[in-house]
C-alpha cells in the first residue's frame, strides 16, 4: 500500500475581501486537498464564505489554463495554441520593444486589481517592471477610491475603529454595506454585540441580506446619503447634542460646518432622501446619545457623483457627538491605513519619466477606442488580477477597444476570462495554495501569511515570477526584479514599525497571522484625544484649499496629473448625475434607478465560470418592485432586458418587496460570454466628485420584457 503524506499549511486568501481569512491547507501527496478557516484566528475564528468553502476545486479545475498560449482564431473566439514560456516571452518583448521604437512606452499600458490581494502577487506586482518601461501609468480606481479621498481630508491614514472593538458599541450604524455577502467577520461581530444590546441599524436603498438583521431598516433614495448625514449635523447642533469639549480640543471648523448645517433641516433632506424628517431626527439623537456608537462606512456610498462628500459628511459625525473617545466609537473605512506596507518599494515610482501619462481603469473604454483622442494611441495593455470586461463601466466600448487588430493584449489569468479571451498572448498564473505571499488586509488589523505548499498544475507561474521573466528579457538590471518572492516580503513590509514591535517574517510563517500593535479590541481608542494622522492632528470638518486626488497605491504611486480640482472646503449633499430628480429629461425614457451590489455567490467575476457557484447563485437577476413591474407587464421570471443608451443586460425578473419603486437591483459578476451582456454595459464611465472613483449606481435604465 503506498504510503499517504498530509501535511497541513497556513494560508491566507488572496480575493478582494475587506475579511481577509486566515485558512488552513490540507495538502495529500502534493495535492491540495481542502481548505478551511483557521479557528484560532481571533477575527476571522474559522468560518469561510460559500465562495471560500471549496477553494481547491478553483485549483484543480478543468477550465484551468496550464500552459502559455498564442490566438489563432478571431478575437474573443477563445480559439488558442498552447506555446512554449520562452515563446511567448520572446513574442511579447519583441512586440514591446517595437511599439516602444515606434510609439514610445506609453503606448502600452499595464491594467490590474484585486483579483490577488497579496503584496507580492497582487495589484501593484507590476507595477514597477512598467514604471521601469515607462509605460502609462494606470489610475485604478475601481472600489473605495473616493471613499479613501474624502476619509484621508477628515481624518487622515487612519485605521480608525478597529473592527474587532464593535463588540463593545451600543449603536451601530452599517452604512452602505451589505455585510452579510461582503464583510461575513465583521458581521459576526456586530450580530455578537446586538444580542449585547446593542441597535444595529443599516442604512441602504433596498432590503439587503445585512438589512434584513437590522432593527432598524432606513431606505434613503439612492445616491441621498450625504443629505441624511448633513440633516443629522443639523439635528445634533440644533438640538444641543454636540459634546463640544471634543469638537473644541480636536477639531478644525467647527462654526463654518455648523452655518452650513443651519440650512440643511431634516425637512430638506426628507425632499431629497425620502426618508421622513421625524426619522431623520430620531436617528440623529440615538447616535449622539448612544455610546460607543460606530459607524461602517460601505464602498457602496461613493457610487454616486456626490459620494466623497457624502462620506466626508459621514466621517465628520463622531468627532460632532464625542464617539471618538469610547473603545468601540468612531468610524470605521480601511484599517489597512495603519498597515506598514512600503508601496514605494514596491511600486518604484522613482523610475518613472518625468511626464508620463495617466489613464484611468474604469475608462479604458474610452481610451480604447480613442474617444479620448490620445497623443500617443494605446497600442498594447497588459492585464492581470483583473477582468474589464465584466468589471469596468462602459463595457460595450472596452469590447469594441479589445477588438482592436492593432491592439496587443497580454492577459496572465487562471480562466479564459471575459477579457483573456480577447488576447493575444495568455499566460498561465498561479493560485492562492501555490504562491508565498502575504496578503493585504483592508478590513482588519492583522498581517496574514500564505505558504506556498503546492506546486501549480502544467506550466502555470506566480505573477511575479512571470514580471520577472519579462524583466529579464527586457534587460532591467534593478536589484528588485531579481529578488525572490520570500525577498520581496523582507523588503516591502517595514518591519522596524512599532506596529511590527515582536513580529518578523519567521514569526508570521510559524503563526499565519500576527495583530498589529496598534491597541487592543478592548483598549483602542486611538483619538479618544485627538491625534489624528493629519496635518493639525484634528478632524478636519474644513480643509483649507484641497484638491482632488486619487491615493497613491491605486496610481502605482505615482504624483504626477493628479485630478487636481478644487475641493469644497466643507462637506455637504451634492445631487447624483442620473436620477429622476436631478436629470427628469433622460428619465422619460430611463426611468429607475439601477444599484449594482456585490453578488453573495461570486468575488467580483471569480467564481461565475464554476458550475456549482453559478448553481447557487442562480442565473443573472434583477429586483423589481410589483408596481414597476405590473407597469411594465413583467411577471415573476420573465426574462427581460435592461438597457439604457450605453448598452444592455438580460435577465430573470424577481418581484419583490425588498426594492422600492423606481428602483432596480442587479448583482455584478456574471460572465459576459455567458450571458446577453453584464450590468456594466449600462454603467457610466464618469467618476464621482472624489478620487475618480466610478458611478456604478449613478445610473438610469428601462426594464422590458423579451416577448
Amino acid at each position: 500500500m503506498a504510503s499517504v503524506m498530509k501535511t497541513t499549511h497556513h494560508g491566507g486568501c488572496p480575493h478582494d475581501c475587506p475579511d481577509t481569512c486566515s485558512m488552513v491547507y490540507e495538502v495529500e501527496n502534493g495535492q491540495l486537498i481542502s481548505v478551511r478557516g483557521n479557528p484560532e484566528h481571533p477575527m476571522t475564528r474559522g468560518g469561510l464564505c460559500v465562495k471560500l468553502k471549496d477553494y481547491e476545486k478553483r485549483h484543480y479545475h478543468p477550465d484551468r489554463v496550464l500552459h502559455p498560449m498564442r490566438r489563432v482564431g478571431p478575437k474573443g473566439s477563445g480559439q488558442f495554441e498552447q506555446i512554449s514560456w520562452d515563446d511567448a516571452l520572446t513574442e511579447i518583448t519583441d512586440r514591446w520593444k517595437a511599439i516602444i521604437e515606434e510609439y514610445g512606452p506609453q503606448a502600452i499600458i499595464p491594467y490590474s486589481y484585486l483579483g490577488n490581494q497579496g503584496l507580492v502577487h497582487g495589484l501593484n506586482g507590476g507595477d514597477a517592471f512598467f514604471n521601469k518601461m515607462g509605460a502609462t501609468v494606470c489610475e485604478r480606481t475601481f472600489c473605495g477610491e473616493g471613499s479613501c479621498t474624502a476619509w484621508l481630508l477628515t481624518v487622515g491614514p487612519t485605521a480608525g475603529v478597529d473592527p474587532e472593538s464593535f463588540i463593545h458599541s451600543k449603536y451601530i450604524i452599517i452604512w452602505g454595506c451589505n455585510s452579510v455577502s461582503t464583510n461575513l467577520h465583521h458581521w459576526h461581530i456586530v450580530k455578537d454585540a446586538q444580542k449585547r444590546g446593542a441597535k444595529v441599524i443599516v442604512i441602504d436603498p433596498y432590503k439587503s441580506k445585512t438589512a434584513k438583521e437590522a432593527d432598524w431598516h432606513i431606505s434613503p433614495r439612492p445616491g441621498t446619503d450625504g443629505a441624511l448625514a448633513m440633516a443629522m449635523m443639523h439635528t445634533i447642533i440644533e438640538e444641543g447634542l454636540v459634546v463640544q469639549d471634543y469638537v473644541d480640543n480636536y477639531t478644525v471648523g467647527y462654526e463654518e460646518l455648523a452655518e452650513r448645517a443651519k440650512q440643511r433641516t431634516p425637512e430638506w433632506a426628507e425632499e431629497i432622501t425620502g426618508v421622513s424628517a421625524h426619522d431623520i431626527r430620531q436617528l440623529a439623537r440615538e447616535f449622539a446619545t448612544t455610546q460607543p456608537a460606530a459607524i461602517r462606512l460601505g464602498v457602496a456610498l461613493e457610487r454616486n457623483y456626490g459620494g466623497g462628500q457624502a462620506i466626508r459628511a459621514i466621517s465628520s459625525l463622531p468627532a460632532l457627538v464625542g464617539a471618538w473617545r469610547h473603545v468601540g466609537g468612531g468610524a470605521l473605512q480601511f484599517p489597512v491605513w495603519e498597515h506598514p506596507y512600503k508601496f514605494d518599494v514596491i511600486c518604484r515610482p522613482d523610475l518613472i519619466p518625468e511626464g508620463t501619462r495617466v489613464i484611468n481603469a474604469i475608462q479604458i473604454g474610452r481610451a480604447l477606442t480613442n474617444e479620448m483622442n490620445l497623443d500617443i494611441p494605446i497600442k498594447s495593455m497588459m492585464c492581470w488580477n483583473a477582468n474589464p470586461v465584466t468589471q469596468a463601466a462602459e463595457t460595450d466600448k472596452i469590447v469594441a477597444g479589445l477588438m482592436r487588430e492593432d491592439l496587443f493584449l497580454v492577459s496572465a489569468e487562471h480562466f479564459l476570462s471575459d477579457t483573456a479571451s480577447f488576447a493575444d498572448i495568455v499566460l498561465p498564473a498561479s493560485m492562492g495554495a501555490e504562491m508565498e505571499d502575504m496578503v493585504l488586509s483592508w478590513g482588519h488589523l492583522y498581517l496574514t501569511y500564505n505558504e506556498k505548499c503546492v506546486e501549480s498544475p502544467g506550466e502555470a507561474i506566480p505573477n511575479n515570477e512571470i514580471f520577472r521573466r519579462l524583466a529579464a528579457k527586457m534587460g532591467y538590471e534593478e536589484e528588485n526584479f531579481k529578488w525572490n518572492d520570500s525577498e520581496c516580503l523582507e523588503n516591502y513590509v517595514d518591519w522596524d514599525s512599532p506596529a511590527c514591535e515582536g513580529i518578523d517574517l519567521a514569526y508570521l510563517r510559524e503563526h499565519g497571522y500576527a495583530r498589529l500593535n496598534v491597541g487592543t479590541r478592548d483598549n483602542r481608542a486611538p483619538h479618544k484625544a485627538g491625534n489624528f494622522p493629519t496635518a493639525t492632528g484634528k478632524c478636519h470638518f474644513r480643509i483649507d484649499d484641497a484638491t482632488n486626488f486619487v491615493a497613491g497605491p491605486f496610481r502605482q504611486m505615482y504624483d504626477g496629473f493628479q485630478p487636481g480640482e478644487p475641493l469644497d472646503s466643507l462637506p455637504d449633499y451634492v445631487a447624483s448625475r442620473e436620477t429622476p430628480q436631478t436629470n427628469p429629461e433622460l428619465a422619460k425614457r430611463f426611468p429607475l434607478n439601477i444599484i449594482s451590489p456585490k453578488s453573495h455567490g461570486f468575488l467580483n467575476s471569480c467564481y461565475a465560470n464554476i458550475d456549482n457557484k453559478l448553481k447557487a447563485q442562480g442565473d443573472q437577476f434583477v429586483m423589481i418592485s410589483a408596481a414597476d413591474a405590473d407597469l411594465r407587464q413583467i411577471q415573476q421570471g420573465d426574462t427581460v432586458r435592461v438597457f439604457n443608451d450605453r448598452g444592455g443586460f438580460d435577465a430573470k425578473a424577481q418581484i419583490t418587496e425588498d426594492v422600492s419603486p423606481g428602483i432596480v437591483v442587479a448583482t455584478l459578476g456574471y460572465w459576459r460570454q455567458r450571458n446577453n451582456g453584464t450590468v456594466n454595459c449600462v454603467s457610466s464611465a464618469e467618476f464621482v466628485d472624489m478620487g475618480h472613483a466610478p458611478t456604478f449606481t449613478d445610473n438610469l435604465v428601462q426594464v422590458e420584457a423579451i416577448r
